[in-house]
């Protein structure tokens, strides 16, 4: 029996019609492959994978957050589904059905994931689309569900089912963290003060960086000004996705890397702020100042737990206003080495004490009023984009080849409506493109501009 982190409910407390808390994957597979042979995969798998098997135990009156339980009898027919695609089975019509698939929230009252194997595909392929409430994963290892289909088949060890927490456990649990929130909020002043300047969002608030360096009497550089411009895909979102994806070659990737002595992140990162440079300047709204990206970090290792979510949101600029494609990539360089100091700085646990230094009961107004607040007003950032490491090496799906696997991540009112997630997998770049549909009509641009950006730096490897 596990509780939520604050940080976990969080993201159940800001789900609303429009701000959908789905992460996922698309797996495209080199041939066909029955239902009955995925259901009979997960039903080996269920016991080793705690995202299959459990449900939400909500704690009464909502005083406490909820608790995880293994689910006693999970319907694989309900969880797992199917569909075919009509003639042709392009690339377009699946990201339209993968959009609508992952604009749909999922039933609390069931384990929070949902699989859909995909018929239909060109050249005999098929897709298997997988998602996940944020709650129970974070966005940097959403892959849980998916990786439960890969070959070959681990042997897992026998354990014994978690049982629902009782309610008088619940309200002597609840009394205690009502006891502790000062606890946290103290221990959360103590670590954020002297790194006020250094705490996206919170550095731009008058006074900060005074307050931060009276406290620490040390110098630090000196972070440049993260106001994010006003974009055509700012917030606030519809409850409408849309969806594209596209591959890059990784080899071409670390040419550039190599030639400029830089990071494949910072190529990714630049790549990204090139396709927004050019879908920008193609809407006639290029802002004269750079734009805000937020950038996942892990905090795997840093917490010393692995369960639920351990990620954290750090900000950068993004050079879409330079017009030379070598000094974007330096300045995201220079900038992705600011926004590493500056996570080499913040203590790891700061956002779950913030997070926890609120009563449970007060934190789902509060996530939702800062949340519509923010995206209706100032968002502070434009965009999101993360670049996940994965296997150089071809994977297998219940005796399938995978021949690529596109991220489909989260687009909110105070994230933007645009979120551009690349996984690297054998030899590529996988590159998913959530956004808002009415804000992002024309997602299926990315995938060009990406592959202009690459083109325009590959030229100066020779130099």
């Amino acid at each position: 029996m596990r509780q939520l982190s604050a940080l976990d409910a969080q993201f159940l407390n800001f789900e609303t019609a429009t701000n959908i808390a789905n992460v996922g994957g698309l797996a495209v597979l080199g041939k066909d492959l029955s239902r009955e042979k995925i259901q009979h995969r997960l039903a080996e798998r269920m016991a080793g994978v705690p995202q299959l098997r459990r449900r939400l135990v909500r704690v009464p009156f909502g005083l406490d957050h909820p608790y995880w339980a293994d689910d006693s009898e999970i319907d694989l027919d309900y969880h797992v589904r199917e569909l075919t695609l009509p003639p042709p089975g392009d690339d377009m019509q699946l990201g339209e059905q993968v959009a609508r698939l992952h604009e749909q929230r999922l039933d609390r009252a069931r384990p929070l994931w949902e699989m859909y194997l995909i018929h239909g595909l060109a050249d005999g392929r098929c897709g298997i689309y997988a998602k996940v409430h944020h709650a129970a994963v974070d966005g940097l290892t959403g892959a849980e569900v998916l990786a439960a289909l890969m070959d070959p088949v681990p042997e897992v060890a026998a354990r014994r089912p978690e049982a629902p927490p009782g309610l008088l456990h619940m309200l002597a649990r609840s009394a205690w963290h009502l006891a502790a929130n000062p606890a946290h909020l103290l221990r959360f002043a103590g670590e954020a003060l002297p790194v006020l300047d250094q705490l996206p969002v919170v550095s731009r608030l008058p006074g900060a960086g005074g307050i931060a360096r009276l406290i620490r009497r040390e110098p630090l550089p000196e972070l440049p000004d993260m106001a994010a411009p006003h974009t055509p895909f700012s917030g606030p979102v519809s409850s409408r996705r849309r969806y594209a994806f596209a591959e890059l070659p990784l080899k071409e990737i670390k040419r550039v890397k190599n030639a400029f002595g830089v990071t494949v992140n910072d190529v990714v990162m630049t790549l990204a702020a090139s396709a927004l440079r050019r879908w920008l300047m193609a809407h006639r709204a290029l802002p004269e100042i750079p734009l805000v990206a937020g950038v996942p970090f892990s905090l795997r290792g840093r917490e010393g737990t692995n369960e639920g979510n351990q990620v954290t949101m750090m900000i950068t600029q993004l050079p879409t206003n330079v017009d030379d494609a070598g000094r974007r990539l330096e300045l995201v360089s220079e900038a992705m080495r600011q926004i590493k100091a500056r996570f080499a700085l913040t203590p790891a646990r700061l956002l779950r004490d913030l997070s926890e230094s609120m009563p449970a009961a007060l934190n789902g107004l509060a996530d939702r009023a800062a949340l519509e607040l923010v995206g209706r007003t100032a968002p502070p950032i434009n965009v999101v984009v993360t670049n996940v490491p994965g296997p150089q090496f071809p994977l297998r799906i219940a005796g399938a080849r995978m021949l690529a696997h596109y991220p489909v991540s989260v687009v909110t009112d105070a994230s933007g409506g645009l979120n551009i997630t690349a996984f690297s997998y054998n030899g590529r770049l996988d590159v998913g493109i959530i956004a808002c549909g009415e804000l992002v009509s024309d997602v299926w641009a990315f995938p060009g501009y990406l592959r202009e950006a690459l083109d325009e730096l590959n030229p100066r490897r020779a130099g």
